[in-house]
């Protein structure tokens, strides 16, 4: 394969190698949501501004940024004015991410009593057919975060 300035020149693909990806979570409120992150989930906030903040558990790291534009509530047509900021309220909530553990098990027993399982998990962690261990929880602006551990190599 040969690169060009960091691209396949034959087929047009990346030639760099891609490692870890970090979930950006809509949130309503950014300290509420740091706040429950904290209290809930056992994350910290090395960085927290209004609009943003970045949290870390062990080798996890989520974003949360605002999206409390509330401007789209007061426009009488949107076709003339149509929704445009990317930062609407209605947003919150509308994201999901998964992220890998080792002890999904011991993660679920910590979590279960904070009352963050979302209505499919609260029966315990569950094996799916595509490979993985894992259950679902909800955050304060109700995003999914599923834990997984996978069980098929």
């Amino acid at each position: 394969m040969r690169e060009t300035g960091g691209m396949d020149s034959e087929d047009g693909l990346s030639a760099a190698a891609m490692s870890r990806t970090i979930p950006a979570l809509p949130v309503r409120d950014v300290a509420a949501a740091v706040a429950h992150y904290r209290e809930r989930f056992g994350f910290s906030s090395p960085h927290e501004e209004p609009g943003f903040a970045v949290l870390i558990r062990d080798d996890a790291v989520l974003h949360l940024w605002g999206a409390s534009d509330e401007a789209w509530r007061a426009r009488e047509s949107l076709a003339e004015e149509p929704i445009s900021s990317g930062a609407e309220s209605f947003l919150a909530g509308t994201a999901s991410c998964r992220i890998e553990v080792a002890d999904v098990d011991g993660l679920f027993g910590e979590l279960q009593p904070r009352g963050v399982l979302h209505a499919v998990s609260r029966e315990g962690v569950r094996e799916t057919d595509f490979g993985t261990s894992e259950f679902a929880t909800l955050d304060l602006d109700g995003n999914l975060l599923t834990f997984f551990r996978w069980t098929k190599t």
